[in-house]
């Protein structure tokens, strides 16, 4: 793998900025778990190996069922997801890619019916954090920490 610039050390202040987001959403009322949930589901889309071995290893110490990570990518095929998990996964596929069709009205209507408005606008911010983290870590290829 090529040596790339590594934005954390060159531009420290993005970095800080980025934190920023995290610290908001540390402060808010998003379940640890349903968070790491989105980031490591939202990094297996984007591809970003540096967030899917951190984000994993985070779940697993903060107690996440190793069975529910190891079949993450096939959710929707398995009971092991409750249904606050399988809307917010669901959430995190569509505003990843939404260059496919978006946020649908029907996950959308799916997720009022289980979460209030603060809780939807903090999942949203969560998948556009790791998104963001996501696309630094690939496009400066960020080194793996095991």
């Amino acid at each position: 793998m090529e040596q790339r610039i590594q934005i954390d050390e060159t531009e420290p202040l993005a970095y800080k900025a980025m934190f920023g987001l995290e610290a908001y959403l540390k402060q808010g009322k998003l379940s640890k778990l349903h968070y790491e949930l989105i980031k490591i589901r939202a990094s297996q889309l984007n591809g970003c190996a540096f967030c899917i071995n951190m984000h994993t290893q985070e779940a697993l110490k903060m107690g996440e069922d190793p069975k529910k990570l190891f079949i993450l990518d096939a959710w929707w095929d398995t009971e092991l997801f409750s249904e606050e998990e399988k809307v917010i996964l669901k959430i995190t596929e569509e505003v990843t890619m939404i260059h496919d069709q978006g946020l649908t009205r029907e996950t959308y209507s799916k997720a009022m019916e289980r979460f209030d408005a603060s809780y939807i606008s903090q999942i949203i911010m969560a998948i556009v954090t790791i998104n963001a983290w996501n696309r630094i870590a690939i496009s400066t290829q960020k080194p793996l920490v095991y």
